[in-house]
């Protein structure tokens, strides 16, 4: 015999109270859990932990077979354990602001609503927000699948002392805004390089005679935006509803699978995973064919390399350093025996962060 609506509402109801009884027991523990941080002086944020808890629930929920959206539960229990995480103590994360860009959007869908996030004007700002303690973490962008590597960020890691402690990766997708919500009058266009870049082609066939404008970040774009009826903003959504724009053009990027990849920055390393990245910075010494030795030893000891990139060491003209992620732990033996195979043809290798591996966010 089925229920009626009014039975059914009153088991939805009963639901309800239980998960909130629930929540009030999880956030008893960690509680409990805080103070003992506190006494044993442990880092109250540890991403590996956070992230063995969502693929546990994610492996029970698939073997259940449960009828709850699997693709919501991660944003449910991240907010979940966001907001548990500020029972022993508020987390501040530094970003790079203003609010409602990419970065801030990034950093809102890793550390839930109930962190505090404070805006730098620029990725060294970011870095200095942690170092000097006013941040427990930061969260900078590191590369887009259109335009490539973001320098600033590579150029920061040389002279820091911070570790990567996660990733991020994150559907990014651009939009035009303007106050009038039409590409009537347009002359120039306001955004960040690389999201320019990523709308290049568009830009081209819609908005020819327009002038692309660099600035620091989208969000400045919008609220460049909002003053001036003959400009228009590439930015997100978000951003458009933060400065009271209209979305002339949706999705206005070039490729189809525009994702943005973040790194996040803190004091203290993280334990291995099982499914992990490394990212590492060394310069070599001036030998011929020493950087082909370099490559050779990690491909010797089984590694994958899923990017390289090289960059003016700043110190003497024509040196370089060269930045590498690969796959695996640095305390794993394989990783561990190739990073010091690297120091003999070396004249510095350095351990940026060992981190567990992102899934895409949408």
């Amino acid at each position: 015999m089925s229920r009626s609506l009014d039975e059914l509402r009153q088991g939805i109801d009963a639901v309800d109270d239980q998960i909130v009884r629930l929540l009030d027991e999880r956030a008893t523990h960690v509680k409990e859990v805080g103070r003992l941080k506190s006494e044993l002086n442990l880092p109250f944020y540890v991403p590996d932990r956070e992230r063995n808890i969502l693929e546990r629930l994610t492996r029970a929920h698939q073997q259940s077979g449960g009828a709850f959206p699997e693709a919501a539960l991660r944003p449910v229990f991240s907010e979940i354990i966001s907001a548990c995480l500020s029972l022993e103590q508020s987390l501040k994360v530094a970003f790079l602001g203003p609010e409602a860009t990419f970065t801030h959007m990034a950093a809102r869908s890793r550390f839930g609503l109930s962190a505090r996030y404070l805006p730098a004007a620029t990725i060294a700002g970011v870095f200095t927000e942690v170092e000097k303690k006013l941040a427990h973490i930061g969260v900078v962008p590191i590369e887009n699948s259109t335009e490539g590597v973001v320098n600033s960020t590579l150029d920061v890691f040389i002279d820091s002392d911070l570790t990567i402690s996660a990733e991020i990766i994150l559907s990014v997708s651009q939009n035009l805004l303007t106050r009038s919500g039409t590409l009537d009058g347009i002359q120039k266009v306001y955004s960040h390089p690389q999201a320019l870049g990523q709308c290049q082609k568009w830009l081209s066939a819609n908005l020819p005679k327009a002038a692309p404008i660099e600035v620091a970040s989208t969000a400045l774009a919008a609220r460049l935006a909002k003053d001036d009826p003959s400009s228009a903003a590439v930015a997100s959504a978000l951003a458009g509803q933060l400065y009271e724009l209209k979305v002339a053009r949706a999705k206005i990027e070039d490729e189809v699978d525009n994702v943005t990849r973040f790194l996040v920055i803190g004091m203290h390393p993280t334990q291995p995973t099982g499914s992990d990245k490394t990212s590492i910075m060394f310069s070599v010494k001036d030998q011929p064919g020493v950087l082909a030795r370099v490559l050779q030893q990690l491909s010797d000891k089984k590694l994958n390399l899923t990017r390289i990139e090289s960059r003016p060491s700043r110190r003497r003209a024509w040196d370089y350093l060269f930045f590498i992620d690969l796959d695996g732990h640095a305390d794993e033996p394989n990783v561990k025996a190739a990073l010091s195979a690297l120091e003999r043809d070396c004249e510095l290798v350095k351990v940026l962060g060992s981190y567990p591996r992102a899934e895409k966010i949408e």
